[in-house]
């Protein structure tokens, strides 16, 4: 027994270190931001960077590209999220339903973009967006349609694991046996039970495109992190404390990710 116990302390040591250096590790940077921005230009400090953060007719007075590029990010998430649900979630509950022996194929080509560098991407993607540009204009919405390749790999493990969780056959068939249409399976039948997948495949492409910089700088296209590296070259007060909100908004958005659907889970097991 002396020995188990003496070996579980050194395992929970052990632990504790290498979570320990590791929060020091990610830690460090993020202190060296706030730091930074709070830096007073006599000695000191001083929260005048985030007050003009803060002020929005300042930001659109002094800072336009950083006003756009918020605009066009958050215009990009919300498209980049309806267009990867629209896609994802009718296509994987067919296949389940109809062509399983599809389904090995879709898992392949939503993973892909996992081992297909950003720069690649964009060599891709540029004659694509030629068109793009000819037909539409040169509108930053357009590059949703890029996004939705980026996103599709963590997207696609979220709502598989989703749809692992429920017998999605028995359910389509018995609506059907009732006299369902296949808009009625899927919007009442399907995604009530795949809720949490479905919030958590949004929450993390929201994340994803809050973040992404590549391709929309290589595309010339605008939107969050162009503006903060266009914006570090005039201001690096302001580009540090925009990067270091937008760090924050995607930490919040991740660690909300680990609530979603503890309610439902809490409700269930109270009435078991």
């Amino acid at each position: 027994m002396s020995l188990q116990a003496s070996r579980r302390r050194r395992q929970a040591l052990f632990r504790h270190v290498v979570v320990g250096v590791i929060g020091l590790f990610f830690a460090l940077p993020i202190v060296a931001m706030l730091e930074f921005t709070t830096r007073a230009p006599g000695g000191g400090r001083s929260l005048d960077t985030w007050a003009t953060l803060l002020d929005v007719g300042a930001i659109e007075r002094d800072y336009p590209e950083l006003m756009t590029g918020l605009i066009a990010s958050a215009g990009l998430a919300v498209l980049t999220v309806a267009i990867m649900l629209l896609l994802l979630v009718p296509t994987m509950t067919w296949v389940r339903l109809r062509l399983p022996g599809l389904r090995r194929t879709v898992e392949f080509i939503c993973l892909l973009p996992l081992t297909i560098p950003a720069i690649v991407l964009v060599v891709g993607l540029a004659p694509v967006y030629a068109w793009v540009t000819y037909f539409f204009g040169e509108s930053s919405v357009w590059l949703c349609f890029a996004y939705v390749v980026l996103v599709l790999p963590y997207a696609y493990r979220a709502l598989d694991a989703g749809l692992s969780a429920i017998d999605v056959r028995t359910l389509a068939e018995a609506a059907r046996s009732l006299g369902a249409s296949w808009f009625t399976v899927m919007w009442r039948v399907i995604l009530p039970n795949i809720r949490t997948a479905v919030l958590l495949s949004a929450f993390l492409s929201v994340a994803l495109v809050l973040g992404e910089f590549t391709i929309a700088s290589l595309l010339n296209r605008d939107n969050l992190q162009v503006a903060i590296n266009l914006l570090g070259k005039r201001d690096a007060s302001i580009s540090i404390a925009v990067s270091f909100a937008a760090l924050l908004v995607a930490f919040l958005v991740l660690f909300a990710m680990s609530f979603v659907g503890n309610g439902r889970r809490a409700r269930r097991s109270k009435e078991s």
